[in-house]
């Protein structure tokens, strides 16, 4: 199989570019969805930029953070969660402007979102024959990946939406189901479900439960939440983000990455 090189750089010297899948990792990962769902949120309202200057500026900061992570040779902790973390929150503001914005139902966002990254993952298959993230070894699988990864994004939002709003069912209940769903998840891969499938499905999950906990959080209790505000919130989980991969990242310095297998 061919590799296609990262600028000059020898195929032979490419290490897996995402990180190992730990307790650590799905921590991370729901904190930056509920990140993704607060921070936009306190940008355009609380700060005062408005809904077009802070879709414009995580826009280029993702752009920004995209081309770093795209120029590691092997993963990097602070580049790559620096990538999700705007993913998420880019994820989070795409479907917010088609649903707010342009007046799209989620009922029709939701399966539209679900349709695409289907046809994501075809595209990836069909040319890479694995979707596997620890096979993350080129710049094509890795730009499949990064895709996929935005597209779970607003399928998750549009999703969590779609069931705590529209269909009523609340933040509390929100957050049990989704919950449930990835515990089902992680209890099906134990059993002998595929790794790559429960993998795929738990990182959608991922999204409308961090999504339903930020709200659950952020929201106003005479609205079913705790009140504790998009600030407070943001600030909260970015502190325990940034002390989570801080620990990553010296462990990656510490030790010697990973060398994807061929």
């Amino acid at each position: 199989m061919n590799i296609l090189p990262l600028n000059t750089m020898n195929s032979n010297d490419w290490f897996v570019k995402v990180p190992a899948i730990t307790l650590s990792f799905w921590i991370i990962k729901v904190m930056s969805t509920t990140v993704g769902e607060t921070a936009a949120d306190f940008l355009a309202v609380n700060a005062g930029l408005g809904q077009v200057a802070t879709r414009t500026l995580m826009a280029v900061l993702l752009i920004a953070a995209l081309t770093i992570q795209l120029r590691r040779p092997r993963y990097t902790p602070w580049a790559y969660w620096l990538t999700v973390v705007l993913v998420s929150i880019v994820g989070t503001q795409i479907t917010d402007l088609l649903t707010d914005g342009l007046g799209v139902s989620l009922y029709v966002s939701t399966p539209i979102f679900a349709v695409l990254l289907m046809v994501i993952f075809a595209a990836w298959y069909a040319v890479e024959r694995t979707l596997s993230i620890h096979d993350i070894v080129s710049r094509r699988r890795e730009l499949f990946y990064w895709a996929a990864i935005l597209c779970t994004f607003s399928l998750g939002t549009a999703a969590g939406d779609l069931a705590t709003e529209a269909l009523g069912m609340g933040f509390t209940v929100g957050v049990m189901i989704f919950g449930g769903l990835i515990a089902a998840t992680y209890a099906s891969f134990r059993m002998g479900g595929g790794a790559v499938l429960t993998f795929w499905i738990a990182y959608i999950l991922t999204r409308p439960l961090g999504a339903s906990l930020g709200d659950l959080l952020t929201q106003a209790k005479n609205y079913g939440g705790f009140g504790m505000g998009t600030a407070w919130t943001s600030a909260l989980f970015l502190t325990v983000i940034v002390l989570l991969v801080a620990f990553e990242q010296y462990e990656v310095r510490a030790g010697s990455p990973l060398r994807a297998s061929r």
